[in-house]
């Protein structure tokens, strides 16, 4: 409703941040600089290092997202968060480097300087937003038409808007309120355009549609005459519980069950170059030494092929040979039976592989070969597929995007075996919203918190 409001403030808020870094830099600098003196070049690498980092960890963690900014004590917890992570990656840089004296006390005088400018800019913004909201100048008076389940869910959202509104209360007839209402009933529908104007309302949203009641057709012309707006909000909960996504062509509106950026192929081509270069960079970097030690190693303990190809379900339901390290003993069930906390067919060199993640590895491979994205739903055994659809609503949509070697529902803890439905469910859910919300800079944030939680260990991961 308020994209282009959030964007604006999302925009203002990044270039502040942005400002406050280069102006910390500035003061640490000039505070050191006698120490500094004939080091321009150092310099130049350390404000890089400071710019890039703030980026990776301020974007990645999600500081600016709508979420976050939306909520002053998550905006507040974001910020803490990610400018411990900044400070911690500072440090560790700079004492690896070769100027930790030279740089140990401006690095500090910068740190310092950016969260309590950070803070205080953060303070400043949510006392802005308070008087903002308070302000009669700058807020916009609304109302609802009709008293239903639309209703008050638009109430509720209308109540954590970005937006400066004040909801004024509903427009409807006696019978259709059964309850006690968080929001007067201003009058029925047949005086509501009146009582609007009486009470200096200038948006008016209706939850009937005029096939339900043709006096809308009346009540909308009435509000033009009283400049006031009158909205549509349509309804089709009878038959989808879920919000619909709107599209146009031309004139003509075209609701979808959910919004699909991927049906782009600009963003086809965006995620497939990132694909390419991921998977190049880690064959070239990782798996050129890495499949030597490996192969040897599987080899030496259990014999027999490296990799353990497997039958799994990809894009659009169709069938593709998944590779792997092999982890476990050959045996007649590794087709069907998934894998088990302390599964007895698991091998020593195997376990590590699982807990690291990098019996994933070859999957690289099959992202090369167009058959995996980096990022999507993990692809599951043909079987399970099958099975799995039969349980979950929905649960054939994920198969609408390539799976992936990691996805939202990975670094969101929900990976290895499934033994309740409630899990399935909620590995659905995040697969579901990883489509709905795709972006180059989630598949970043996917692939960075999926780096992490290699180093930090899974305890699903066995």
């Amino acid at each position: 409703m308020n994209r282009e409001y959030f964007k604006s403030l999302q925009a203002f808020l990044i270039l502040v941040d942005l400002l406050l870094i280069n102006v910390a830099l500035v003061a640490a600098f000039t505070l050191n600089g006698t120490v500094l003196v004939g080091k321009n070049n150092l310099l130049l690498v350390a404000v890089m290092i400071i710019h890039t980092a703030w980026f990776m960890f301020f974007f990645i963690s999600g500081t600016y997202s709508r979420k976050s900014i939306i909520k002053f004590n998550v905006f507040i917890n974001k910020t803490l968060t990610s400018s411990f992570y900044l400070c911690l990656f500072l440090l560790f840089s700079l004492f690896v480097s070769a100027y930790t004296k030279l740089l140990i006390f401006p690095l500090l005088h910068f740190l310092l300087l950016l969260i309590l400018f950070l803070f205080l800019i953060r303070i400043l913004f949510n006392y802005a937003r308070k008087y903002f909201s308070q302000n009669n100048d700058l807020i916009t008076k609304v109302a609802i038409l009709g008293y239903n389940d639309t209703a008050r869910k638009l109430a509720d959202y209308l109540e954590d808007d970005l937006i400066n509104t004040r909801l004024v209360g509903y427009f409807a007839n006696n019978h259709c309120v059964t309850e006690l209402t968080n929001y007067p009933i201003l009058s029925d529908l047949s005086a509501a355009i009146q009582t609007a104007s009486s009470h200096q309302v200038q948006e008016i949203y209706s939850t009937i549609s005029p096939e339900d009641d043709k006096e809308i057709y009346k009540l909308m012309l009435e509000s033009e005459k009283s400049c006031i707006r009158f909205k549509f909000v349509p309804s089709l909960n009878a038959f989808y519980k879920k919000p619909f996504h709107t599209q146009f062509y031309n004139d003509l509106p075209i609701l979808s069950p959910f919004p699909d950026p991927l049906d782009d192929p600009g963003n086809r081509f965006k995620k497939r170059v990132l694909d390419i270069t991921v998977s190049l960079f880690v064959l070239i970097f990782v798996l050129s030494w890495l499949l030597p030690l490996l192969s040897v190693l599987i080899y030496l303990e259990s014999g027999g092929p490296i990799f353990f190809l497997q039958k799994r379900t990809g894009k659009s339901d169709k069938p593709f040979n998944c590779f792997k390290f092999r982890t476990m003993y050959l045996n007649p069930e590794k087709e069907h039976v998934q894998a088990k906390k302390h599964d007895v067919r698991v091998t020593k060199i195997g376990t590590i592989l699982r807990k690291t993640s990098l019996d994933e590895f070859p999957q690289f491979i099959n992202v090369l070969l167009g058959q995996m994205s980096v990022v999507g739903p993990r692809p599951h055994m043909i079987s399970h597929t099958q099975a799995f659809s039969q349980i979950v609503d929905h649960y054939m949509v994920r198969q609408l995007l390539k799976p992936g070697i990691t996805g939202w529902a990975q670094v969101n803890g929900y990976r290895g075996e499934i033994t309740h439905p409630d899990q399935l469910k909620m590995r659905v859910s995040n697969d579901l919203w990883y489509l709905e919300n795709w972006s180059v800079w989630l598949d970043f944030r996917i692939i960075f918190l999926t780096v992490t939680g290699i180093f930090k260990g899974d305890k699903n991961a066995y």
